[in-house]
């Protein structure tokens, strides 16, 4: 990958490393749910003018709607409220070993003993964090791995569907996801509009920054990516994210970095990269 284009990729796992470090802060000035509404609004209101669906597309948004935007947002932005940044990011990682599981389960993609040993690995490294301080509560815990889990459930979904523009699926997805938020926002949390009245810089740079910088511009550039190298040089990238975010959380957060958090965290990254990254044989140079 030429340097630019590896700057660029860089450059987008920082920001989504960054993201999780600004849902924190914004989930920490107003309800969870209602930044990811208004975080939802704001995305639909960039795109949705900008961009159309036919009717073949249409279902399957309104299920991305449900398993992505009713179910794996809202969840990741409420079990970070009460999570670690750098534990929150190796957790929300976990989607790529669910991913992994539906894909053999409803696609007979074949478990491979390479990604057998991925998946050991990935949920190895859970179980390291689990014997160690920096893991949420429970129920945070579970609201961290049931958003991997949506995420995957999502993941298999746009397997299955039509083609997608990138940025419209984002769009429609965000526009169909505000009733059911936005429900949710108001059976769970309460002064939502007083939150609004008062919420400060924190609060409103959540939301601006997760709608403008991590949804529609980092994602239209990875895109971009993908379309111009293989999937093979462009996605080990990612493993960097929860490597990125842990750091931002100490440095910005005062997060702790005790040796059960670096030792599971390390397990879990080495996991996915063996499931993401196929390793081929060395051939040694033939003399002549």
């Amino acid at each position: 990958m030429p340097p630019k284009d590896l700057a660029i990729g860089l450059g987008i796992i920082v920001i989504w490393a960054f993201n999780i470090i600004v849902i924190k802060l914004g989930v920490a000035d107003l309800p969870p749910l209602l930044v990811t509404l208004l975080r939802f609004a704001l995305v639909a209101l960039l795109v949705v003018p900008f961009t159309r669906i036919t009717r073949v597309q249409l279902p399957w948004i309104l299920l991305l709607a449900v398993t992505f935007g009713g179910l794996h947002f809202p969840l990741l932005f409420l079990g970070l409220a009460h999570a670690e940044a750098g534990t929150g990011a190796l957790l929300v990682q976990m989607g790529t070993p669910f991913a992994t599981i539906l894909a053999a389960l409803f696609l007979g993609e074949r478990l491979s003993p390479r990604r057998i040993t991925g998946l050991a690995l990935a949920f190895g490294g859970v179980v390291i964090l689990a014997g160690g301080p920096t893991l949420p509560p429970p129920a945070s815990t579970a609201l961290l791995l049931a958003s991997a889990f949506f995420w995957a459930v999502s993941t298999l979904l746009i397997k299955f569907a039509p083609p997608i523009a990138p940025l419209t699926m984002t769009g429609w997805i965000a526009l169909f996801a505000i009733p059911l938020v936005g429900l949710g926002s108001a059976l769970f949390e309460s002064g939502q509009w007083a939150a609004i009245r008062h919420a400060g810089w924190a609060g409103w740079g959540a939301v601006f920054y997760t709608a403008v910088m991590s949804s529609i511009a980092a994602y239209g550039l990875w895109y971009r990516l993908l379309q111009k190298h293989p999937v093979s040089r462009v996605v080990p990238l990612t493993l960097l994210m929860p490597v990125f975010a842990v750091l931002l959380g100490v440095w910005l957060l005062d997060d702790s970095l005790g040796i059960h958090k670096v030792l599971g965290g390390l397990t879990v990254i080495v996991g996915l990269a063996v499931i993401n990254i196929p390793l081929r044989r060395l051939r040694r140079p033939r003399l002549r």
